[in-house]
């Protein structure tokens, strides 16, 4: 951010925005309304341990921002310079003299600058002296709890993914490239599509789960496995998925699975008819799933 410069007037908001969740989409949305004063959207994200399994990877994230509108987003690591500047100087140096905020939103809890000791309540005493607009966004509830990451994570890792779904406003999903498996699943009539996840990106427990995947002929209906395929032992962790009604190849294709509901554990199984009998039992969750919400 240091050679950063932006050559207009703009509306920033700002923080981890793992997820996307509703709350934050809120915020997203409040900066993109000042579009239409002239000003250019700019979210600011600020990643304290990239190392960490995020909800959504970059390319992900870079995605749905452009799809809510956004005109500007800045991926800023956790340097030095950016943790060790005090709340004031962030203010002055970054949102007002480098981004021309004349507009922020932040949420209840935003945090900032060294330590992490700025905090909405001076981003407000700084908006006179500075002249830009504060406006201090809400929380978003589900149950009687505050919408965050942290409960989306929560809720991922029980595999409550119906939750997740309302949490974020969308269902959770799993992107890549389909690769060539061991054809296993066409053996047994089952033909599956393969993918591997991108690195960092968090999964939900190892299982069967009911799913949509998109693709560029459509979206259809499906149960996807998470997990090592303990029957015939993989060695790494995939996204199998077998699609209803779909006949086609799709190898080397993008597609992005979303996941809906969860019906069991990953488990092995003493042999391939076995795996087949119970590959029929999942197919009709699925099906069952999909037909009840239809």
């Amino acid at each position: 951010m240091d050679d950063y410069t932006m050559d207009r007037d703009s509306a920033v908001t700002l923080g981890k925005f793992d997820g996307l969740h509703l709350g934050h989409q809120q915020l997203i949305r409040r900066i993109c309304e000042r579009e239409k004063e002239g000003l250019e959207s700019v979210v600011v994200t600020i990643w304290p341990n990239p190392k960490n399994p995020a909800l959504l990877t970059k390319g992900e994230k870079k995605e749905f921002l452009k799809k809510m509108g956004v005109s500007w987003w800045i991926d800023c690591p956790f340097l030095p310079e950016i943790s060790h500047m005090s709340p004031e100087d962030f203010v002055r140096d970054i949102l007002v003299k480098r981004l021309r905020a004349k507009y922020i939103a932040v949420g209840e809890d935003f945090r900032f600058g060294y330590q992490r000791k700025g905090d909405c309540h001076l981003l407000e005493q700084m908006q006179k002296e500075l002249g830009y607009t504060l406006e201090i966004v809400p929380k978003e509830m589900y149950q009687g709890r505050e919408i965050s990451s942290t409960y989306v994570k929560e809720a991922l890792e029980a595999g409550n993914m119906e939750v997740v779904t309302q949490l974020l406003g969308y269902p959770y999903t799993v992107r890549g490239e389909v690769l060539h498996g061991r054809r296993i699943g066409r053996t047994l009539g089952m033909p599956t599509t393969n993918l591997i996840p991108s690195v960092g990106k968090l999964l939900p427990p190892n299982g069967v789960y009911a799913t949509k995947t998109v693709m560029e002929d459509g979206t259809f209906n499906g149960v996807t496995n998470i997990g090592y395929k303990p029957t015939v032992g993989e060695l790494f962790r995939g996204v199998e998925t077998y699609l209803f009604d779909f006949e086609g190849d799709l190898y080397g294709k993008e597609i992005e699975v979303q996941l809906y509901s969860f019906e069991r554990p990953e488990q092995k199984f003493p042999d391939l008819d076995e795996l087949k009998a119970q590959m029929h039992r999942d197919i009709c969750f699925g099906k069952e799933y999909f037909d009840s919400k239809e």
